[in-house]
């Protein structure tokens, strides 16, 4: 298999700082991109056969080079190293709404976070992972916020719609009436009921002495 086309297919990736789509490759060995995707596939058995420490996928529109999955352990230790600089929850759940929701406004976001979210926003913009990309035709036209390419290959996405289906994450009816069931107060105990008294009647008006008022 270690033609002069797959040995090109190793290089060019080896050396690109980013997923190389298909197309790109097929005019770089002029060669299809049916033929491309092929060769790619058999790369990808290759390496999983001789169990290598690395994998070649398909993630953001083109293939790339990436640490075996199995391996994870070992490489978060190695990028983690003395790194603080890690998305906070905040961040975290942002990120999840805007991957869903997209294209949404910071008022969006913040509507469905309850909480101011202006700051979290640049985080994830200076970090590459969102970008604005139209406008609200309504009033003010707001700025409109979607996810880029790098999400995806952070992820390892080929596209949006690799992401898991959020069905998958909701809570059954039974899941959410016993967290409702949990939440609810407890009705305060009711005291026990004083019985009823008979009404009091006056006593009857002592007689008059014989003779009294003659």
């Amino acid at each position: 298999m270690a033609s002069e086309a797959v040995r090109a297919i190793e290089a060019i990736l080896m050396v690109a700082d980013r997923p190389v789509e298909p197309h790109l490759l097929s005019q770089l060995l002029e060669v299809s991109a049916d033929r491309v995707d092929e060769l790619c596939a058999e790369l990808a058995a290759a390496y999983e056969a001789d169990e290598r420490g690395f994998t070649l996928v398909k993630v953001a529109g083109g293939y790339r080079f990436q640490s075996h999955p199995d391996l994870a352990a070992y490489v978060e230790r190695f990028v983690l190293e003395g790194q603080s600089a890690r998305l906070s929850a905040a961040a975290l759940e942002t990120l999840a709404i805007v991957a869903y929701k997209q294209p949404v406004s910071r008022a969006q976001v913040s509507s469905i976070r309850g909480v101011d979210v202006d700051g979290v926003m640049r985080t994830l913009q200076q970090r590459g992972y969102i970008a604005e990309t139209a406008r609200d035709d309504g009033p003010g036209q707001a700025i409109l916020f979607g996810t880029t390419e790098q999400f995806l290959e952070k992820l390892g996405l080929y596209s949006l719609d690799d992401l898991p289906p959020l069905g998958e994450f909701v809570p059954d009816a039974s899941v959410v009436e016993a967290l409702e069931q949990g939440l609810r107060p407890e009705p305060p105990p009711v005291p026990p009921a004083t019985p009823l008294l008979p009404p009091s009647t006056s006593s009857a008006d002592p007689a008059v002495a014989p003779g009294a008022g003659d």
